[in-house]
C-alpha cells in the first residue's frame, strides 16, 4: 500500500466525480402514495418506473446519508445479467420458470442501457460482455460446469474460450479457458447513481437525504426529523437492512473491497489487452471482479474481512492494509507488468446477503409493506427487474394492472429464514472464507481436476449451493 493510496473517502467512483451537494432533509411529518426507503439503485429505479408509470403519484424517497452512499456507489461497475439464487429458484418452482428469471436478467442489462440513453446518462457504459477466466484444473472443472449450466439456461449465445482464444481478449497470465457472455458492459457506479437520481427528481419525486429511517411500520417510515406515512412503504436498503429496528437478522451486511491504479500507459495495455473493456473475473471460490475504466485504470475488487461483528457497517470505505495487498497481489499475478502501478484508491462497501443467498422482491398486500433486495453483489442490474417488478406489483394490487410477466417470476415473495443469532453468525462467515481461501490456495498446488471437499462442505453448509 502507497503512502499515496487514498484509503476510504467512500470510493474512488466519488473521488472522480465529487461528492454530491446534500439535498434537504425531512422537515417534519408529511404523507405521500408511495415511500421509498433508500437512495441507492434500487429506491431511485423504482422510483423511477413508478412515476413513469402514474405521473401523478406523490413519491418520497428517504436516504439516510445521501444518494448512491452505499453499494451503488461503490461497486465495480459490473452491469450484467447474473442473479442470486437461480438455481434455488429453478429447484423450488421449476426449471421453465427459472429461464423466464434468467431471460429476464438478459433483457435487463439492455433495459439500463436504454434509460441511460434516453435520460442522457452518460455512465461510461462500454458492453463488452463479461469474461470468466479458470486458472487451475478444478477451476477450469467448474468453468465448463457454470457454462453448461448457463446454457441450459437458455444463454445460446454464451461462448467457450480456450487459453489461447482467451489470450486474444484479455492477456491474463496462466488462464487455460474462459467463458463470455455478451450480456454485460462495464460502467461508472456513482455516473449512473446521480444521473439517475437527476432524472427522478426531474419527474416530480421528492428525495430528502441525510433522513436516516429507524424504523419501518405499515403506512409509517419513522425518521428522527419525523415520520412519513403511506400506504406503500418500500424498504431498499440491501447492505444496510440491517440498522432498522427488528431487521439485525434479515439480511446479512457481507463486506466487499476494491483497490484503483493510476491511469495505466498504452505500453502496459499493450502487454494486457483487454480492448473489449470486458467486466473480467474468475472461478476462485474467493473470487475477483474487475474492470478496465473509461481513463484506462484497473478496478479490481473481493473479499476482505468478510463481515463485521453484530452486522455493523463502515462509515466511510476504509479498509484494512492487508486487504489492499491481497488485492494487489491478485492484479500483479493476473497482469505482471502491473507490478510497479501505482494504487491510487482503495475503498469498502456492504452488500446484502440473505440466509439461503436468494435476491428476492415482495409486496404484503395486506400492510402496504414492500422490499427488494438480497442481491449478493449483483445488483447493478438486478435492481433494475427489482423496480420494474415492485412497479407491477403496486400497480396490481391498487387495481391499476393486472399480473404481469414480472409479477409471475419465481422471485417474487419469495420467503427466507433469518440468519443465526451472534456469536454464530459471525463464526460462520468467518469460517466460510477462511475455507474458500484455503481451498483455493489448495487447488493452486494440487493441480487436481475436482473442486476442493472443503469447498463443497462450505456451500452446502452456508446455503450457496
Amino acid at each position: 500500500m502507497s503512502t499515496n493510496t487514498v484509503n476510504g473517502g467512500i470510493s474512488f467512483w466519488y473521488a472522480q466525480e465529487g461528492t454530491p451537494l446534500p439535498r434537504e432533509p425531512l422537515p417534519g411529518d408529511t404523507t405521500a402514495d408511495i415511500c421509498i426507503v433508500g437512495g441507492g439503485y434500487t429506491g431511485l429505479w423504482t422510483a423511477y418506473y413508478l412515476k413513469k408509470a402514474v405521473p401523478f403519484l406523490n413519491i418520497t424517497v428517504l436516504e439516510g446519508k445521501f444518494c448512491g452512499y452505499g453499494a451503488s456507489g461503490r461497486n465495480g461497475g459490473w452491469l450484467y445479467n447474473g442473479i442470486a439464487g437461480r438455481d434455488r429458484y429453478a429447484k423450488l418452482h421449476g426449471h421453465d420458470a427459472a429461464v423466464r428469471l434468467q431471460q429476464a436478467m438478459n433483457d435487463t442489462v439492455d433495459e439500463v442501457v436504454r434509460v441511460a440513453a434516453e435520460e442522457e446518462i452518460d455512465a461510461d457504459i462500454h458492453k463488452g460482455g463479461v469474461l470468466e477466466v479458470a486458472h487451475t484444473p478444478a477451476q477450469l472443472t467448474r468453468l465448463k460446469t457454470f457454462h453448461a449450466v448457463e446454457i441450459a439456461f437458455g444463454e445460446k449465445d454464451r461462448v467457450l474460450l480456450g487459453a489461447r482464444e482467451t489470450a486474444e481478449r484479455v492477456r491474463v497470465t496462466g488462464a487455460v479457458a474462459s467463458t463470455w457472455t455478451p450480456h454485460g458492459a462495464r460502467l461508472h457506479p456513482v455516473k449512473l447513481v446521480k444521473g439517475l437520481a437527476a432524472a427522478v427528481e426531474a419527474l416530480g419525486v421528492t428525495i430528502h437525504e441525510s433522513t436516516p429511517v429507524t424504523e419501518i411500520k405499515p403506512k409509517h417510515a419513522i425518521t428522527p426529523y419525523g415520520t412519513v406515512r403511506a400506504p406503500y412503504i418500500l424498504r431498499c436498503t440491501e447492505g444496510f437492512t440491517a440498522n432498522l429496528k427488528g431487521q439485525k437478522r434479515a439480511w446479512l451486511p457481507m463486506n466487499s473491497s476494491m483497490i484503483a491504479t493510476e491511469p495505466l500507459p498504452q505500453s502496459v495495455w499493450d502487454t494486457i489487452g483487454w480492448d473489449g473493456r470486458e467486466a473480467l473475473g474468475d472461478m476462485a471460490h474467493a473470487y475477483m471482479y474487475a474492470q478496465r475504466t473509461a481513463d484506462d485504470r484497473i478496478a479490481l475488487g473481493g473479499r476482505g474481512v468478510p463481515y463485521r461483528y453484530g452486522s455493523r457497517t463502515d462509515n466511510d470505505g476504509r479498509t484494512q492494509p492487508a486487504t489492499i495487498e491481497a488485492l494487489r497481489d491478485i492484479m500483479v499475478r493476473f497482469f505482471p507488468t502491473t507490478a510497479g502501478a501505482r494504487i491510487d484508491h482503495a475503498w469498502s462497501g456492504v452488500l446484502g446477503v440473505p440466509r439461503d443467498w436468494c435476491a428476492t422482491v415482495a409486496l404484503d398486500r395486506s400492510t402496504g409493506l414492500g422490499w427488494a433486495g438480497g442481491y449478493v453483489g449483483s445488483g447493478v442490474a438486478t435492481t433494475n427487474l427489482a423496480a420494474r417488478t415492485l412497479r407491477d406489483l403496486i400497480q396490481q394490487d391498487s387495481g391499476q394492472a393486472g399480473p404481469t410477466e414480472l409479477t409471475a417470476l419465481p422471485w417474487v415473495n419469495h420467503k427466507v429464514r433469518t440468519w443465526e443469532p451472534e456469536p454464530l453468525r459471525w463464526l460462520g462467515v468467518q469460517g466460510m472464507y477462511a475455507a474458500y481461501r484455503g481451498a483455493d490456495r489448495r487447488e493452486a498446488t494440487a493441480r487436481t481436476a475436482e473442486t476442493d471437499r472443503i469447498a463443497q462442505i462450505a456451500d452446502r453448509i452456508s446455503g450457496r449451493h
